[in-house]
């Protein structure tokens, strides 16, 4: 999501190649995100009926691009968790001077996916939770992973799985994703909704979030969705 941010538009992203993929920073390269099998949950969730969830991952176009292929989720909205409503903008948040941190807000069905495959899919393919306050090339407080679970079962699940996580030897780093109170969480505006869908062949789509859907059709085809969910 850099690419967007003025602060970067000459360092990190604005060296975007047309028709490439490669991506350079400060003269250096910078490596592809690495996308691992994270381990199937031993706490399986408990849930019936509609439920919601909120992820934050980094960019915000990425996370909902992600879960808008997931069977089973009904709605992924992307926005600002916590802050205030006064400063729920983006050219606000996006500048780092907020409380808020760009995340997703989805509805799923846990008949057809349960809150803990969410979160294996999320530590699989969408954040790397070795990484505190960055993913991918955006740096800030407000690109920090963290789960905001919504219910109390969520939060017993999250708690279980990220132990999990840490027991597994599946990262070679401390996991130092947070989990944080559920706050108010505001949409951010109409032309991030659906942006993978509306701007495929958009630089940072291409270098950062199609490689994320792409892990997620490799990895977990039985709940993968070719069509894009539309809000």
């Amino acid at each position: 999501m850099a690419a967007r941010r003025p602060r970067l538009a000459s360092g990190m992203l604005g060296l975007l190649l047309a028709g490439s993929l490669a991506l350079t920073g400060c003269g250096q390269a910078m490596a592809a995100e690495n996308h691992v099998r994270a381990p199937i949950a031993q706490t399986k969730a408990k849930e019936s009926g509609l439920k919601t969830a909120i992820f934050a991952g980094g960019c915000f176009w990425g996370v909902e691009a992600v879960f808008s292929h997931v069977k089973g989720v009904k709605s992924a909205v992307a926005g600002y968790h916590g802050g205030t409503e006064r400063q729920a903008s983006y050219k606000l948040v996006s500048s780092g001077v907020t409380d808020h941190v760009e995340a997703v807000k989805i509805t799923y069905d846990p008949s057809q996916i349960r809150y803990d495959q969410l979160l294996r899919i999320f530590f699989s393919v969408v954040a790397d939770p070795t990484l505190r306050n960055q993913q991918g090339p955006d740096r800030g407080a407000q690109y920090n992973a963290e789960l905001a679970p919504t219910s109390a079962e969520q939060l017993r699940v999250a708690k279980a799985y990220l132990a999990q996580m840490k027991r597994s030897g599946v990262w070679d780093k401390p996991i130092v994703t947070d989990i944080v109170r559920a706050q108010a969480f505001y949409p951010a505006e109409d032309y991030h909704q659906n942006f993978a869908l509306k701007n495929p062949r958009h630089g940072y789509i291409l270098r950062w979030d199609a490689p994320k859907v792409a892990a997620l059709k490799e990895f977990y085809p039985a709940v993968y969705r070719a069509s894009f969910l539309k809000d």
